[in-house]
């Protein structure tokens, strides 16, 4: 049985598209839902969703995360394995929930992480039977991509954003996440690297990210 997960939201009471953040190891719901507002204005009738992790950050107790990561917090590869199967089944649940309770479709839908929120996001965004209108990745990976050609369902739009200089997840992340979507089929795969940008978000990548929601969103016509 799934786990609930708390969130928060901004936006109008009834939107026409709907971006679900998903935040990085450690951190929260919160961590990431103010870039709505930088959004917003360009990204009209959209909710902007943030969950929190399911389970509370072994190393950060005031923030939360997806599943343990070994290097970091000392867990063993089968705990991590263990909660990454768990927060998948947490995710999903949460992602038909949200979009049920605002009446949104997986179409007009995207899922916008980070770290790793961005591992959760193109782990689950592809499994599932219905496209997301677009995914985009900060800072993050794809995990078990030998699994990926094997176990793809739908192929949405992915934007790929790293900063050159992140020493917490390492930039040559990027190539080897679009080199394995790639080789599962997928047909648009965007990317654009921060320059002189560690593990965190430039105003360039995020400017990047909105066109590219623009576009999923069917927007980019529009004076926004």
């Amino acid at each position: 049985m799934s786990r609930s997960l708390d969130y928060k939201r901004t936006g109008p009471d009834t939107g026409d598209r709907l971006v679900i953040f998903l935040h990085g190891y450690g951190a929260d719901g919160a961590d990431l839902l103010g870039l709505g507002d930088a959004l917003a204005p360009h990204l009209p009738d959209t909710v902007f969703v943030a969950p929190d992790a399911p389970e509370r950050s072994a190393m950060n107790p005031a923030g939360f995360q997806w599943f343990p990561i070994p290097w970091i917090d000392g867990s063993s590869e089968e705990q991590a394995e263990a909660g990454m199967a768990l927060a998948v089944e947490d995710l999903n649940a949460f992602l038909d929930q949200v979009m049920a309770e605002e009446g949104v479709g997986p179409e007009d839908t995207a899922l916008v992480g980070f770290s790793q929120g961005t591992m959760m996001s193109l782990h689950v965004a592809p499994r599932r039977a219905e496209s997301f209108a677009g995914v985009v990745g900060f800072s993050g990976r794809v995990l078990q991509p030998e699994r990926l050609p094997e176990e793809v369902v739908s192929r949405p739009p992915v934007l790929l954003v790293h900063g050159d200089m992140d020493d917490v997840v390492p930039p040559q992340s990027l190539p080897e996440a679009a080199e394995a979507l790639q080789a599962a089929g997928w047909e648009e795969v965007y990317a654009h690297v921060m320059k002189g940008t560690g593990h965190g978000i430039a105003p360039d990548g995020l400017g990047v990210a909105l066109g590219f929601l623009r576009k999923v969103f069917g927007l980019e016509e529009d004076d926004g």
